[in-house]
């Protein structure tokens, strides 16, 4: 076994944080510890843990989620579980790189051959959907997600919810599936007047139709509507995800791989999901590293259902960096008849042009999350 030598991050555009682990030996791996608009936060507890485990035994993964989860305290959150998603994951690949397989063989090996993916359209104010749409058909995607509605007050005008009915109408139209994310900026009065519009025309799913400190309103909504209810991506850890499931409100879950502590938690996370019979629907508008290590995990669950991608999602737009940058072979992530294939290669299945990493890392800026303020200058939720 080798002893952790280096512990790396690199802050790179557009909105993403990697994570390099090196063993004595040599052996290295690539995490994500990406958390939009905190990468400062995540930055201060990986210089922490660089410190703490500098010559532990890079093998022993399992421990190192243990010794970060249990010795610290205060543990939970975003900031803390993505900074532990970054080394979680780059260990894995470390892992596997040097015994030269996949990821998903030491997880008890592959139960499908390809996975199911869909795309975004429409941006924070969605419009011109018709031509977006067509234009993911034409990348081979046959199904995408789309903000339901643009800033919204906590008690609107019903007109006001027109617009996402006809969005979705135009992409069933060209025969595409379609979710639709709320993305907790939908308040309960407004909210179930949504889900009703949008029921008829048979979304794939409704996302975050509430946040999720507002689990009694999810279980009452989830109670009035047809619609299967997607969430998952502000939910840590699996004790974060048990009253959930136990209230029966969430038919598809979206655990964030780098938000979650990685690959190790989104494993268990699946598997407490399936007795429950909830789908897995992994969130990931991030980069090509956290991308791989769904597909790792995906590959391998019972009840995985489709896989989120940023390749072109609005956020990318004008930063020079997209989900085929920082990997040696772009083509990796072609899509067919809505599929991509199994990654090949050991470890997380990518090359990453580390030296593309240590160049745009240079002077690279945080990305800062918008806000939506109202007519009234009141702050309503992004």
């Amino acid at each position: 076994m080798g002893k952790i030598a280096t512990i790396e991050y690199f802050r790179v555009p557009p909105r993403w944080l990697f994570v390099k682990i090196t063993d004595a030996d040599g052996n290295f791996g690539w995490g994500e510890a990406s958390l939009e608009g905190h990468t400062q936060a995540v930055e201060g507890c990986l210089d922490a843990w660089a410190e703490r485990y500098i010559g532990f035994e890079a093998d022993e993964i399992e421990h190192i989620w243990q010794m970060s989860w249990r010795t610290s305290f205060y543990r939970g959150g975003p900031v803390f579980m993505s900074a532990l998603a970054g080394i979680d994951i780059a260990l894995w690949d470390l892992k596997a790189r040097k015994l030269n397989v996949p990821i998903y063989q030491l997880l008890g090996g592959k139960v499908r051959n390809k996975l199911k993916v869909y795309a975004w359209i429409g941006g924070d104010r969605p419009s011109d959907v018709k031509t977006q749409a067509e234009a993911r058909k034409a990348q081979g995607f046959t199904a995408v997600k789309m903000n339901a509605t643009e800033d919204i007050g906590w008690l609107d005008s019903p007109s006001a919810l027109h617009s996402a009915v006809e969005r979705l109408k135009t992409v069933k139209d060209l025969g595409m599936d379609a979710g639709m994310d709320f993305h907790g900026r939908v308040h309960k009065p407004m909210a179930k007047q949504l889900a009703r519009a949008l029921e008829p025309h048979h979304p794939l799913f409704i996302e975050e139709p509430l946040l999720s400190e507002h689990i009694a309103g999810i279980k009452d909504l989830a109670q009035q509507t047809s619609c299967p209810i997607a969430l998952g991506e502000r939910l840590h850890s699996r004790w974060d995800v048990r009253p959930f499931l136990e209230a029966g409100c969430v038919d598809i879950l979206q655990p964030d791989i780098s938000h979650i502590g990685g690959i190790s938690e989104m494993r268990r996370i699946a598997s407490m999901a399936e007795t429950y019979d909830v789908a897995i629907a992994p969130h990931c508008p991030l980069g090509p590293i956290a991308l791989a290590a769904c597909c790792q995990v995906d590959c391998t669950l019972a009840n995985f259902s489709i896989q989120e991608m940023s390749l072109g999602i609005h956020y990318n737009a004008g930063s020079g960096a997209d989900l085929t940058s920082y990997v040696k072979d772009p083509a990796c992530w072609d899509v067919k008849d809505g599929y991509i294939e199994l990654l090949k290669g050991p470890g997380l299945g990518i090359e990453v042009d580390e030296e593309m990493v240590r160049e745009l890392s240079k002077d690279a800026k945080a990305w800062v999350s918008p806000g939506f303020i109202g007519p009234g200058g009141e702050v309503r939720e992004w």
